[in-house]
């Protein structure tokens, strides 16, 4: 596994970044990969690309460049995997779906009955309630693309989102964007994100800041940071997630493509991408036919160090069409791998062709000998000890039953 901080200027990587464009940018990463593939005697091996947030550019872009080279000594690409990705714009991604999501996760704002009602009149009026009505359907209304997001005069359309951030934050002032089940006090990590702000507490240090482990990794001495605004300063190219954009190709060349997203996530919403789904054609057919509904399972483990819990049971939401796999996941911030752990482990498994469907319910295929649930349907199909609603906590799906065994019979 190779992580690669890219463009130019980012993290530990050395150089200036002159990049104006996702396009450069991806002829310059496939000009390190040649020479990290010579260099280390690393070609002719099957390719898989993943990244989060606004990998959601530089994913597709880079996986549709190999495509185009057309050397599989080199870029055999076989699938990708985008997490919360900024695969269109900020009016799709959030701004039109901002109150309806707030609605949804009402508790987590705990915003007042008089400025919940101003938002929802605000929804209406900006359009947004009826476009949302007209287009965010299952299958798509139309072969065509869809229009292009209201447009009004009322500059309080555009400010929704930011307006909802700052009247949440008076109310929580530990309000994470990434994460909107953060809480006081102020979290803080050893990468120095994520968050809404940057806190440091006195004493502490981030990781890849220190010395010693510059050293220990060989590493150049300089001041690291996880996000910065050095590399790519402007970026002129369309959104990937655009009908006909490198995301459509790079799907219909893949053996699979994953796009997943916690449901935790505020700064880029779950329905913001699906929408942007139902906008792209590939397959030769338009958007998902279904409305996502199955449910996403992560096998139980035998891990259990209190540094490295991880979530295990029916943890979201996911469909496949057209090899094009969606996954939504339950109790997750914007980075689902360092929220969701053991969910990402899954999702990869899948990405590499190690199992057949992320519905699958089987151990993980490091595990193969741990004990997982039986499904079944119907009211008391497995009644008794370790029978549990499958999706009784988020109030909706058939009414469910699990039971653990194991190859002798009942745990």
């Amino acid at each position: 596994m190779l992580w690669v901080e890219q463009p130019a200027g980012t993290g530990f990587s050395q150089g200036l970044s002159y990049e104006t464009s996702e396009e450069e940018v991806a002829k310059n990463f496939l000009g390190f990969m040649r020479n990290f593939e010579d260099t280390f005697s690393f070609r002719n091996k099957n390719i898989y690309i993943s990244g989060e947030s606004y990998a959601g550019m530089y994913v597709p872009y880079i996986a549709d460049a190999m495509f185009s080279a057309k050397d599989k000594t080199y870029f055999n690409v076989q699938g990708t995997m985008i997490y919360d990705p900024s695969i269109n714009s900020d009016t799709v991604l959030a701004g039109m779906q901002v109150v309806p999501y707030v609605n949804a996760f009402e508790n987590l704002f705990n915003l007042n009955d008089t400025y919940m009602s101003s938002l929802r009149t605000q929804h209406t009026e900006c359009g947004y309630a009826d476009f949302l009505s007209k287009h965010f359907v299952y299958p798509p209304r139309s072969r065509g693309p869809m229009p292009s997001p209201p447009k009004t005069r009322n500059a309080k359309c555009g400010t929704i989102w930011s307006d909802i951030q700052q009247a949440v934050t008076r109310v929580n002032p530990c309000f994470n964007i990434y994460d909107i089940a953060t809480t006081c006090p102020v979290l803080w990590d050893v990468l120095g994100f994520p968050g809404s702000f940057e806190y440091l507490p006195k004493g502490a240090s981030i990781y890849f800041d220190r010395a010693d482990v510059q050293k220990a990794i060989n590493a150049p001495n300089v001041k690291w940071a996880e996000c910065n605004d050095i590399a790519l300063q402007k970026d002129t190219s369309l959104y990937s997630g655009l009908d006909g954009g490198p995301l459509t190709r790079v799907i219909d060349q893949s053996q699979r493509t994953i796009i997943a997203h916690g449901n935790f996530d505020f700064i880029l919403l779950a329905n913001g991408t699906l929408m942007s789904i139902q906008n792209m054609t590939w397959g030769g057919s338009r958007g998902f036919q279904q409305k996502p509904k199955n449910d996403f399972f992560v096998p139980y483990h035998n891990e259990r160090e209190k540094g490295s819990l991880a979530a295990s049971g029916v943890m979201g939401v996911t469909h496949t069409e057209r090899k094009l796999t969606w996954v939504e996941v339950f109790l997750s911030g914007h980075m689902v791998p360092q929220y969701q752990p053991s969910a990402a482990y899954r999702q990869m498994e899948f990405l590499l062709g190690r199992i057949a469907s992320l519905e699958e319910v089987s151990a993980f295929t490091t595990q193969p000998g741990v004990a997982q649930p039986v499904l079944g349907k119907g009211a008391g199909t497995y009644a008794g000890n370790g029978s549990v609603p499958s999706r009784e906590l988020f109030g909706e799906g058939e009414d469910r039953r699990v039971r653990l065994v194991t190859d002798r019979g009942f745990l």
